[in-house]
């Protein structure tokens, strides 16, 4: 790569740093945020709900429709947008104006995701396009390993809105290195909503859609409630419950940078196993519970299987859109991180039902569950690509030996 892509690719780096700073420290603070705001644990979980269903449902319409602006100015825009809601949060003294907040960063940090992918996958070589794109999913996993923890004490020393000032601040010093990195020359495409939106017409573009967001909701049904989980079953005194996340973060780094590797050695013939895998870990929780040392392994373990299929998913969706509906690169630049929300929805949902009806620790084998779960779609969607690809390879060879028998 050269020195400006490799710029770029840091700056991207940065970016997704920043957005999943802002989205995923909500998640450490939520003790702090229900007692602020006079809220129940599980309606303070329900912002980390909204958050994600806001993503899931805004950024594919709203990438669709900015997908025809150049790439630049329009990054600088829903950055400076991003820094208001964060400001906006910050500033909150009620549970419907922070909501409405959320929304709003949720929104813009989706399109701004679907963006960064794009870029990347526009400017980058194409052997590097999968090692890139784990350094920009790792953004969000370093996120965990420094801005989680951190945000998450300056929010227990300062209060709550405080860690929203720090990621306020980090949005201004992701602007000024887009404002310097970001290439000029990157157009827009000029296709009409209707015509983008055919992606979904595929029936396997729908079925994988559906793999992360399994995966992720397995996670994040006991992620979004790590906080109470590690407070009240593991009794981890709450001065140290930053340090866990941080420990969760910094193992969730390796799961970025294998599943880079993986998505370049037929990644979509093995992530059915690592959701397997990740199925086991999840359950194994709800045994080692009882222990503080097995159940911080089990948390660890969970973190490194979290991010494997990231890189995979993305040139998937990617590589389906350049074959079948170039017009839609960008809306399926954003599905893997559209799939993911909708993963996270799902699974503080169902973390929010189960630690309602149910014991807090119960939330373990929900999540092994639905593991399962997308074990099964990534099975399925494994079975018809190999069929897809062998019904092509004979309609090749019958249409080659045409060709040499009428020579």
């Amino acid at each position: 790569m050269t020195k400006q892509q490799k710029f770029l690719t840091m700056n991207l780096f940065l970016l997704t740093f920043v957005l999943g700073t802002s989205e995923f420290v909500m998640v450490g603070l939520l003790s702090e945020v229900a007692l602020d705001m006079k809220i129940t644990i599980s309606a303070a979980g329900s912002l980390v709900t909204f958050f994600a269903l806001s993503f899931a449902i805004g950024t594919p319409v709203f990438t669709a429709l900015f997908s025809r602006f150049s790439k630049y100015p329009l990054i600088l825009t829903l950055i400076g947008v991003f820094i208001v809601g964060n400001i906006i949060t910050a500033i909150s003294g009620s549970y419907g104006l922070l909501m409405v907040s959320r929304v709003i960063a949720a929104v813009v940090t989706g399109v701004l995701i679907a963006l960064a992918m794009a870029v990347a996958s526009e400017t980058m070589p194409i052997d590097k396009r999968g090692p890139v794109i784990s350094i920009i999913f790792t953004g969000f996993t370093v996120a965990s390993v420094l801005g989680v923890p951190l945000g998450t004490f300056i929010g227990q020393w300062g209060g709550w809105s405080m860690a929203y000032w720090f990621t306020t601040t980090l949005g201004i010093v992701s602007l000024i290195a887009c404002f310097a990195t970001i290439p000029r020359g990157l157009k827009g495409t000029r296709s009409s909503l209707k015509k983008q939106l055919k992606l979904f017409a595929y029936p396997r573009i729908v079925l994988a859609f559906f793999i992360p967001a399994l995966s992720i909701a397995a996670t994040y049904s006991v992620y979004t409630y790590l906080a109470p989980l590690l407070e009240n079953v593991l009794f981890v005194p709450a001065r140290y419950i930053s340090l866990v996340f941080l420990l969760y973060g910094i193992v969730s780094i390796f799961s970025t940078l294998i599943g880079g590797k993986l998505a370049v050695y037929d990644g979509m013939g093995k992530i059915r196993y690592v959701f397997l895998a990740q199925a086991v870990i999840l359950a194994s929780l709800y045994f080692t519970s009882g222990s503080l040392v097995w159940g911080l392994v089990s948390i660890s373990f969970m973190a490194l299987v979290v991010y494997l299929m990231n890189s995979t998913m993305q040139l998937y969706f990617i590589d389906w859109a350049d074959q079948h509906v170039p017009e839609a690169r960008d809306l399926a630049s954003s599905l893997t991180s559209v799939s993911v929300n909708v993963g996270i929805a799902m699974g503080s949902a169902l973390g929010g039902y189960v630690t309602t009806n149910m014991e807090l620790i119960d939330i373990s084998w929900a999540g092994g569950i639905v593991a399962v779960l997308a074990a099964v779609l990534a099975l399925i969607n494994y079975g018809l690509e190999r069929g897809a690809r062998s019904s092509t390879l004979k309609e090749e060879n019958g249409q080659h030996g045409q060709y040499e028998g009428s020579l």
